[in-house]
């Protein structure tokens, strides 16, 4: 008998976090390893908001918060929709949880029924799926082609709305494409959305301030406020304020979904760590004079892997308009032989030949739903990316 329950073997381990973890083992075994696997900033938390941090626990505030976030950070998370992104919300409309992903975790258990529907164009972020299943619901992948820059279509979503339809899902700028929506695209979507008034947008905006070449970012609330009743807007401090270890993402959206999210938390997790309340505070209020240049060392960043890429036989790799992630075609290597002998099928026999030849750490493109492909984050140094791109190129070039 089976100690896993039915909900549970319906899911899958995080394949993201899985590949990084055999690389970290290979390493521990004397591999020379480049991972490039894992979604993370490589610059550290800036000195104020770890101060703020710090200044917390001297000050004692180590104690609960109301489950679903502190008054304080709040008014704070308000502030922030107002200034960047034109929406207007009440404290009252602000979800506060340990991490984006319990954010979205709990919006989809809060209001999901057995057989409704989650559109979700892939590729699509590893947990989407995997949470929806959790939650009882039914995912609906939508695949999307590097022609339309992996960005859902007006036709696509219309074709995928059915009356069972409960959610859509838009992540933008995406992981794992880096493709970032523009207003007029989101605009189009708007439009299919507001013929099928029963179905409600969760827009995931982690990586809002991660844009390239003059690339302006908006949200679908802000771009169509007739959807504004039935969006759930999310984000967090993870990305553009290097703060993953933190564990604060945060929603704003309409009170009743507000409550019942809150009511869900109330009974899981409770609050997010006081002490990292109270650092997002000050990422939120304090100086923001570090985003424009970290995301300008990202898109330098970006630049080089997609030249180097491009110059490997057999890939493919479009240039995203955001996040820190490429997501290259592998389909000219399919079918042909690794250095092992292996016949490379698909793009996971690409990843793992890739690691065992090479000691390069990638994600293959089935994890999110879209293949042949793979995914390289390129959140680290620029010599460490320049090693493991020669390493692709070479791997590349001796198959056969």
């Amino acid at each position: 008998m089976s100690l896993e329950s039915a909900a549970l073997r319906r899911i899958a381990p995080s394949a993201t976090i899985a590949i990084s973890a055999k690389a970290r083992a290979l390493k521990a075994a004397g591999r020379d390893v480049i991972a490039l696997s894992a979604g993370e900033p490589d610059f550290d938390t800036p000195d104020n908001i770890k101060e703020a941090g710090i200044a917390a626990i001297r000050a004692g505030k180590t104690k609960y918060t109301d489950p679903d976030g502190m008054p304080e950070l709040k008014a704070a998370i308000c502030a922030k929709f107002k200034r960047e992104n034109g929406l207007d919300y009440k404290p009252s409309q602000v979800h506060v949880a340990p991490g984006g992903k319990p954010v979205i975790f709990n919006a989809l258990v809060a209001t999901l029924n057995p057989g409704d529907e989650v559109i979700i164009p892939a590729p699509y972020w590893v947990s989407y799926p995997d949470m929806t299943l959790l939650a009882g619901g039914t995912p609906v992948p939508v695949e999307t082609t590097a022609e339309s820059g992996f960005k859902l279509t007006p036709g696509a979503l219309e074709a995928a709305i059915t009356p069972k339809t409960k959610w859509l899902l838009i992540n933008s700028p995406s992981n794992p494409s880096g493709g970032a929506y523009t207003r007029a695209e989101l605009q189009a979507l708007a439009d299919v959305l507001l013929r099928h008034p029963h179905v409600w947008v969760l827009t995931d905006d982690m990586y809002e301030h991660l844009v390239f070449d003059d690339f302006e970012f908006t949200t679908i609330a802000q771009v169509e406020p007739r959807l504004y009743d039935r969006t759930l807007t999310m984000n967090g401090v993870s990305k553009a304020y290097a703060m993953t270890g933190w564990r604060i993402g945060y929603a704003a959206g309409p009170e009743a979904l507000i409550k019942a999210m809150a009511k869900m938390i109330s009974q899981t997790t409770s609050n997010p760590s006081s002490i990292s309340q109270w650092a997002a505070l000050e990422a939120l209020n304090g100086t923001q004079d570090f985003i424009k240049p970290n995301a300008k060392l990202f898109q330098e960043r970006r630049d080089l892997v997609v030249s180097m890429l491009n110059q490997a036989q057999g890939l493919h790799c479009p240039t995203p308009e955001g996040a820190f992630y490429v997501y290259p075609s592998c389909a000219g290597l399919i079918g042909k032989t690794a250095p092992s002998g292996k016949v490379i099928e698909t793009d996971e026999d690409f990843a793992g030949e890739l690691l065992e030849a090479e000691g390069v750490a990638v994600v293959h493109g089935a994890a999110f739903g879209l293949s042949p492909f793979f995914r390289i984050s390129y959140a680290t140094s620029n010599d460490v990316l320049e090693d493991a791109c020669a390493r692709i190129q070479r791997f590349c070039g001796n198959v056969k």
